[in-house]
This record gives C-alpha cells, structure tokens and sequence, in this order.
C-alpha cells in the first residue's frame, strides 16, 4: 500500500491503523535547532481527538503524543522524528456485522477490490483516527512557519445549508473555540449545533465547509507548473477523509465575474510597500504567494455511517441491508478544523523549507 507520505523537503509519513496499538508519524527533512513547544503540539491534537463534545464521536482517546527520536529535551536534533500515539478505546465488536458487507460511501468496497483483503474494524487506515498523525506532524510543521511570521487559522463556515455571511476580515477569529461547532459567527454557532444535533438524533448525518486563512505569508512560495502552491494545498486538503470540494480565492464565484471586476490591481502604500486592491486570487498568482493573505475553503460530505437501514452488497456480490451502529461523528466539519491547519501547515513549510534554495541570495 503505497501513498503514506507527503511533502518533498519536509515530509511526513503516517503509519497504523484505527483499531491497531496505535498510530504515528515520521518526520524526514524537519531542520534542527527547533524548540518543539509540546503544550501547543498536545493542544492541537486535543482539538481534534474524539469525544470532546456532545457532537462529536463518543470514543474516549488521550491522544497524547509521545516523540521516540529526533529530539533532545524537545529541541530537534536533524534525524528523522518519530512520533506515538497509543488506541485506548478501540470496540472492534462494534464492527462484527460488517465483516463480509459494504457500508455505503465507506472505503469498504474499493479496498476490498484493490487489496483483497480489508481491516473492517473502523476501517484500518481509510479511518479519520489516522488524520490525529496528521495533525502531529502539521503541529512541528507550524513551527517553521513561525519561524517566518506565517499564521494559519481555519474555522467552520458552514454546516448544511448554514452558512456564515461574513468575510474573515469580519469575523473575529481569537472567538473560534468558545463554541462546540468552531463557527467564529458566534450568533450562527448555535443554530449549527443545533441542525448537528438534530441529525444525530434522527439517526442521521450531516456535512459542512471549513474555511482556512495564511496570513502574513512569505512571497514567492509555490512553483510555477506542477507544484504550484495552490495545487499543493488542494492535494493537501482533498486527502482529508470525507473531503470533496475545494476552492481558493474567489474558487467558482470567480467563474461568474467579468475580466476587469476580478483582477486584483496592485497598489504601494506610503511606505513603498506592494499590495493588491482585492484579492480574488487568495493570495497566489501563477502558483506563487505573492504576500497577500491566502484563503480557501474545504467542503466535507456527511459522515458516511448512518443510524438507518440501507441497501448494500456482501462480499458474495449479494444484496443485503446495512445498519450503522457503533460511535461515530454525527458531523465530522468541528473536529476538521485542526486537521486543516495541519495540513496547510505542512504545504507551507515544505514549501519555505525549498524556497531556501530557489535563490542564491537566500541560502544561509
């Protein structure tokens, strides 16, 4: 099974299963001398593991995370970093009744044919609980952004049908975390929690969008062809479990604008400093950051497992009926948001971590 890694100069590699020992990652490329701040580390992974609210999955993991090399008293040495995270709270009876049958819009189906064979228990590694080593590694990739002033911020815009009005300019992000749903839009939250809530109490599921913002982002990041910076982030964002749309800037709204409403004309301040008018290109023109913030949005379909009675085929290639059971997220968008930021985190280092060379004069 090929596909576990991603990145160029920093690159990770996630590894385990959702009902194995545990799950982990490896980082290659991380430079040394990086003051890992293990309090921030934790707290992402925290903002993402299960059971953290009435709207999530009831699963009850730490998620505590343990580096086994690449590190001396949390500072990073050069080597490749390994990081652990144990399963606490695997039910792998929860699971018995589909051993021979596909869930509907689950990986199940397309395992089976390509592999063979296929973990049923949670789903192996087609389960979210292997985003929790994304999102260890996306936190030690935060930290090279920092190193150059690079802030990544992603929140819940939408759930079903609800969707905030307001820009990221409008909403203020520091409030993210003082609801269960994420949504900065403080007086729509509580409407999303409720249509989250509402489904899971009809057996049901529902999806929603996460929007991420790159502020103060280094220009000339991205390459002009295959790896431009735009495409990098869609690769990122689409290997999310459960994600099926992405879009950047102005993404399809572009589509219906005219040639001079959408160019984004540049403008220099009293102090010679370059900027843009608008920015409908979020922040990236010919594949490359050119300074201005960078913004896109994610869209999530609803959590595929549901509490009611579907049409499925077994192993035999036999009809049969399926129903859910088990802990599983009623709306997976909340516990998205820190695997959003990982994963942008981790495009953008990858990214500064090769620009490094993209210049003479930028080698030190």
């Amino acid at each position: 099974m090929g596909g576990s890694s991603f990145g160029k100069a920093f690159q990770i590699t996630t590894f385990g299963e959702s009902h194995g020992s545990g799950i982990g990652v490896v980082i290659d490329g991380c430079p040394s001398g990086v003051n890992l701040d293990m309090e921030y580390i934790q707290q992402q992974l925290t903002r993402r593991k299960p059971g953290q609210s009435s709207i999530t999955t009831q699963r009850k993991e730490n998620d505590e995370v343990k580096i086994l090399s690449g590190a001396l008293n949390n500072v990073t040495t050069g080597a490749p970093i390994m990081m652990w995270i144990g399963n606490l709270d695997q039910r792998s009876h929860d699971y018995d009744h589909i051993k021979s049958v596909f869930r509907p819009s689950h990986a199940d189906f397309t395992y089976y044919k390509k592999y063979g064979i296929r973990d049923h228990r949670g789903g192996g590694r087609s389960s979210a609980r292997e985003t929790a080593a994304r999102v260890a590694g996306g936190s030690v990739a935060q930290h090279i952004c920092n190193k150059v002033g690079a802030k990544i911020t992603a929140y819940v815009s939408s759930i079903g049908t609800l969707q905030t009005t307001k820009t990221y300019q409008e909403l203020d992000l520091s409030t993210i975390d003082d609801n269960i749903v994420r949504c900065p839009d403080q007086a729509l939250a509580a409407t999303m929690i409720k249509a989250v809530e509402d489904a899971r109490d009809d057996g049901n599921t529902i999806g929603g969008c996460v929007t991420c913002v790159i502020e103060n982002s280094p220009i000339g990041l991205g390459e002009p062809v295959f790896d431009r910076l735009e495409a990098d982030l869609a690769k990122a964002m689409l290997s999310i479990n459960a994600v099926k749309g992405f879009e950047v800037g102005s993404g399809f709204a572009g589509s219906t604008m005219l040639g001079n409403q959408h160019n984004d004309q540049f403008q220099i301040d009293a102090d010679e400093n370059i900027s843009t008018k608008t920015n409908y290109s979020g922040g990236i023109q010919g594949g490359i950051s050119n300074g201005m913030p960078i913004y896109f949005k994610v869209a999530f379909k609803p959590t595929s497992t549901i509490m009611k009675q579907q049409d499925s085929i077994d192993a035999e290639g036999k009809n049969t009926t399926i129903l859910g059971k088990g802990r599983h997220d009623p709306c997976v968008v909340p516990r998205a948001v820190p695997i959003v930021e990982a994963m942008a985190a981790l495009v953008m280092a990858d990214h500064i971590l090769r620009n490094q060379t993209s210049n003479i004069d930028s080698i030190t």
